[in-house]
C-alpha cells in the first residue's frame, strides 16, 4: 500500500517476507498456527471478533512466553458501523499490594524498576490480577458470533496434540533458562533433560489443554470464581504472592474512548491511558508535522535526529502526566494539541540533541504480542496482549498449564509518583493497537510488541507509511531507531555515515541487532482488498481469505 508518494531513502533495506492480499479477510499474527486458528473462524462464519480471540488463545499455546489467559492487554475494535471502542484488559495490583512493598536498589534512568531479588520480575510476588481471560471473553460476548466453546477448539487442539517448536521459541527459552528452571512445571515442560527444547520437537500441553476445556465450559468464571481462580490463589498463598479469589472476583474491564489525532490528512486512532501510546503518538506526530519529514528521506541524519528529539520530548512528559485515569489526573487534551506541539518543536535544535525536562506537570513489559484481523464486513481488530516479560513471571500454576505474568514490573517501585504501587491500580502500558483512517474510510491497523519500545515503533511505521510512502512490508520491516538514557539505539541496517553524522550532533550512538519486536499490520486498499504484513522479528504470518460461496442460484449439473 502507497499512501504517498515516495521520497529518497538514505538507509537501504531489504523485505524478508511477503504481504498477502485477500478480499474476504485478512489474519496476521505473531504464529503461523495462530494465524489459522483466527482465519478458521473467517471460514466459519465468524467475524474478525471471533477471529482475534481465537487467535489469542491460540496464542496461548504457541507462544508461551508471550501471552496467557492470565496476562492483560488492550483491544482496540473498529465495529462495521464505524464505531471505535477500546477494551482495557490490563492487569491490577492486588488489594494487599503496597507502594513499599518492593525493596529498591536504584533511582537511576533505566534502573529505576530494579529491586532486591528480582521480586517484581520473578516468583509469585511479580503476579498482578489478570485481565486477559475477561476481556477476550467479553469481546466476544459484546460483539462475536461464534459460541466460545467453538472458538476455542483451535488452542485446545494445540495444546493437546502439540505442535513443532521454532527456532524463535527455542530462543526465548535458552534466553530465559535459568529463571524457568526454578519452577518445577515449567522446567519439565520447556527444559527436558535440563536443557531447552530445540526447533523440531513436539511441544505438547495437556494440562493447559484441560484448563481450556474447562473456560470452554464455563467461561471466564472459571478463573474469576472457580476451580482455575482457586488454584492460582491457592499458590499465591504458599509462595509470597498477594493476589487472592476476592482480587479475581473484584476485577473488571474497562471500556474506553480511543485517543483521536489529525496527521497530514490522517485520523490517528489509538488506545487512551493507561495506555500511553494514543496519547504520545498523537504528540510526536503534532511535533513531526511542522517539517517537510518526507523531503528529508528515510533514515536521513536530520529525519533520525527528529525522531529521537520527539521521542525524548514525549517520554518527558510521559513520565510525569499519563498514568491509571482513575488515579492520577491526566492532561491528555494539554499532551495532544497542536499548540503544545508547537511549544515543545519550538525549542529543537537542528544541529544538537539536547537533554528534555517535562514540559508540563501530571498528578513495562518486555514481551508482549500482537494480532491485527479483518473481515469482509468492515470489522477490525487490532489487539496487544502481554504476560509481559519473557515466559511473566517464570511462574506455572501447578495441574493448570497455566503461565502467571509479572506485570508488577511496569510500576514504579518507589512511592508517591504517577506510576507507584496503588491497591486496584491498573498497569502502565505502551502498547499501540493503531488505526489510521483518510476521509473516513480505514486505511492501515497496526500494532507490536516490544516494551517502552513499542508506541515510538508504531510511530515510526506511521510515519514510513505517510511520509516516506513505503509499502506495508517495507513500513513494519524498515529499521528502527528509539532513545533512552541518553543513548541512541539505532538498529543495523542504518548506515554508519548516518550513525556517524548524529554523533557529531551529539547522540551518543549504540548499535542494536532488534528494536521492539514484530510488528504486524493490515492495509485497507482503495480497491478493497486487504494487505496483511508482518515482520521478520517474530514468527510474524498474514493469512488471506479470497473467494467465497457459489453465485447465487448455482446448481450443479452433468
Amino acid at each position: 500500500m502507497n499512501v504517498s508518494v515516495p521520497a529518497p531513502r538514505i538507509a537501504s533495506f531489504l523485505c524478508d517476507k511477503k504481504p498477502a492480499t485477500g478480499s474476504r479477510g485478512m489474519v496476521v499474527t505473531n504464529h503461523p498456527l495462530a494465524s489459522a486458528a483466527g482465519a478458521q473462524m473467517l471460514l466459519a462464519g465468524g467475524n474478525a471478533i471471533d477471529a482475534a480471540v481465537a487467535s489469542l488463545f491460540a496464542l496461548t499455546v504457541v507462544e508461551p512466553m508471550m501471552v496467557g489467559v492470565l496476562g492483560g492487554g488492550l483491544s482496540h475494535i473498529r465495529l462495521a458501523d464505524g464505531h471505535h471502542v477500546v477494551i482495557d484488559n490490563l492487569s491490577t495490583a492486588p488489594g494487599k499490594a503496597t507502594a513499599e512493598m518492593y525493596d529498591c536498589l536504584s533511582d537511576e534512568i533505566g534502573k529505576q524498576r530494579d529491586v532486591r531479588d528480582r521480586e517484581n520480575v520473578v516468583g509469585a510476588k511479580a503476579v498482578a490480577v489478570p485481565g486477559a481471560l475477561k476481556g477476550w471473553c467479553e469481546a466476544l460476548e459484546r460483539f462475536g458470533t461464534l459460541p466460545l466453546a467453538d472458538v476455542l477448539q483451535p488452542a485446545i487442539g494445540l495444546a493437546a496434540r502439540g505442535f513443532i517448536v521454532t527456532p524463535y521459541l527455542c530462543n526465548c527459552i535458552t534466553d530465559n533458562a535459568g529463571d524457568l528452571a526454578r519452577d518445577p512445571g515449567l522446567a519439565a515442560m520447556l527444559l527436558p533433560g535440563g536443557k531447552p527444547l530445540q526447533p523440531g520437537a513436539r511441544l505438547v500441553q495437556p494440562d493447559y489443554a484441560e484448563s481450556l476445556k474447562l473456560i470452554a465450559a464455563e467461561g471466564p468464571q472459571a478463573l474469576y470464581g472457580g476451580r482455575l481462580g482457586k488454584a492460582l490463589a491457592d499458590y499465591m498463598a504458599a509462595n509470597g504472592g498477594l493476589i487472592g479469589e476476592a482480587d479475581l472476583a473484584a476485577y473488571r474491564t474497562e471500556t474506553r474512548e480511543p485517543i483521536r489525532g489529525s496527521y497530514r490528512g490522517y485520523e490517528i486512532v489509538g488506545p487512551p491511558p493507561p495506555s500511553s501510546s494514543g496519547v504520545h503518538i498523537t504528540q510526536m506526530l503534532n511535533i513531526l508535522e511542522g517539517y517537510d519529514i518526507g523531503a528529508l528521506g528515510f533514515g536521513s541524519p536530520d529525519a533520525v535526529h527528529l525522531l529521537a528529539e520527539a521521542l525524548k520530548i514525549a517520554f518527558a512528559d510521559r513520565a510525569v502526566a499519563t498514568a491509571d485515569p482513575a488515579f492520577v489526573k491526566v492532561p491528555v487534551a494539554r499532551l495532544i494539541s497542536k499548540d503544545y506541539a508547537a511549544e515543545r518543536r519550538a525549542l529543537i535544535e537542528m544541529e544538537r540533541t539536547q537533554s528534555w525536562t517535562a514540559g508540563l506537570s501530571g498528578g513495562e513489559s518486555a514481551d508482549t504480542t500482537h494480532v491485527t484481523v479483518a473481515d469482509a464486513d468492515g470489522n477490525v481488530v487490532s489487539a496487544t496482549q502481554t504476560i509481559n516479560g519473557l515466559f511473566g513471571a517464570c511462574v506455572q500454576i501447578p495441574g493448570t498449564g497455566m503461565i502467571a505474568n509479572n506485570y508488577m514490573f511496569n510500576f514504579d517501585p518507589h512511592a508517591g509518583r504517577a506510576l507507584s504501587i496503588a491497591p486496584g491500580k491498573r498497569v502502565f502500558t505502551s502498547m499501540a493497537p493503531m488505526m489510521a483512517l483518510k476521509e473516513g474510510k480505514l486505511a492501515f491497523a497496526l500494532g507490536l510488541p516490544g516494551a517502552l519500545r513499542i508506541f515510538p515503533s508504531a510511530l515510526q511505521a506511521i510515519v514510513n507509511l505517510i511520509d516516506h510512502g513505503m509499502s506495508l512490508q517495507e513500513a513494519v520491516e524498515a529499521p528502527r531507531v528509539w532513545t533512552e538514557g541518553g543513548v541512541l539505539e539505532l538498529e543495523e541496517a542504518i548506515p554508519e555515515p548516518v550513525a556517524e553524522a548524529l554523533v557529531a550532533r551529539g547522540h551518543r550512538v549504540v548499535r542494536s541487532p532488534r528494536i521492539a519486536g514484530g510488528m504486524n499490520a493490515i492495509a485497507f486498499n482503495e480497491d478493497g482488498t486487504l494487505t496483511g504484513a508482518a515482520c521478520w522479528r517474530a514468527d510474524g504470518t498474514p493469512v488471506a481469505i479470497s473467494g467465497g460461496l457459489a453465485r447465487a442460484g448455482a446448481r450443479f449439473t452433468i
